[in-house]
């Protein structure tokens, strides 16, 4: 079977995650990827911007602490931290709508919903949307996505289509955000669960916070279980970046769509703003 370039990066991150202590030489770690160290080398600082072992640190858990320590105020952060230029942080860039009640209930049922498959740095996405934004964006094989979005909307006509809204969320993933437009996401949820997505655009690029933390920012601080759930059933994946949620004890924790695509892409944002600080 033949793996593609994520595929290749994230059993490397396993790798060097699980092998830390032993500090595997570069020699190792392609080995496990099946590449030479050269073309393993040139591919991961071509993902990461850094090398391996830098982007080992930025998995720690004392790395994850030192985020954490000032018990990150989402409401007063600032969206700097480390980018300068047009490299202006994506989520500035997000607003979220909630369907209505009728949408809500009634399945997609007044619904055209255009849908497209694509390449990410962390793996095959499904993104859809309606003509008010992006609703569903998931992490899966063709197969597996449209069988999500079909459950999440059964009653809604639904069109194989790349539309601009598309394409310019797809822009996030490139870490390259000088020509960015607004992107609205058009989500199907409680009220509970928009403020907690809401609150998790709060989350600066490159930092973390706790469920801890959401549960504060919402005002609602014994709220923490249903923060967490609402977190699981993010819809959107990246964009609402519910991987930067991460436990009080500076462990990253379970996620939605893999918890080594976690870790990958809290290293892929770390690696980006050391690039950029």
């Amino acid at each position: 079977m033949v793996m593609t370039d994520y595929e290749r990066i994230e059993k490397a991150i396993v790798f060097l995650k699980q092998k830390f202590r032993e500090q595997p030489d570069l020699d190792t770690v392609a080995r496990e990827v099946y590449l030479s160290p050269f073309h393993f080398q040139r591919l991961f600082k071509d993902w990461a911007g850094v090398s391996p072992k830098k982007f080992l640190q930025f998995l720690s858990v004392e790395y994850a602490k030192g985020l954490l320590k000032d018990e990150l105020s989402l409401a007063d952060v600032s969206y700097e931290t480390g980018l300068s230029g047009t490299s202006r942080l994506h989520d500035l860039f997000i607003g979220i709508e909630g369907m209505t009640p009728g949408e809500f209930k009634n399945g997609g049922a007044s619904l055209q919903i255009n849908y497209s498959f694509a390449e990410t740095p962390f793996g095959d996405i499904i993104i859809a949307s309606t003509e008010k934004g992006i609703c569903h964006l998931s992490f899966a094989s063709k197969e597996d996505g449209i069988q999500q979005l079909i459950h999440c909307f059964p009653n809604a006509e639904f069109v194989q289509k790349t539309d601009k809204v598309q394409q310019n969320a797809l822009h996030f993933f490139s870490g390259d955000w000088s020509d960015l437009q607004k992107i609205k996401l058009h989500l199907k949820g409680t009220p509970f669960q928009l403020k907690v997505w809401q609150s998790l655009l709060q989350i600066p690029f490159g930092q973390m916070a706790t469920y801890t933390n959401i549960a504060h920012n919402i005002q609602q601080p014994n709220a923490k279980r249903a923060v967490g759930t609402a977190i699981g059933n993010n819809p959107v994946a990246f964009l609402i970046p519910c991987h930067r949620v991460i436990k009080s004890t500076g462990l990253t924790g379970d996620y939605h769509w893999g918890s080594n695509r976690k870790l990958a892409i809290l290293g892929w944002e770390a690696a980006k703003i050391s690039s950029t600080g």
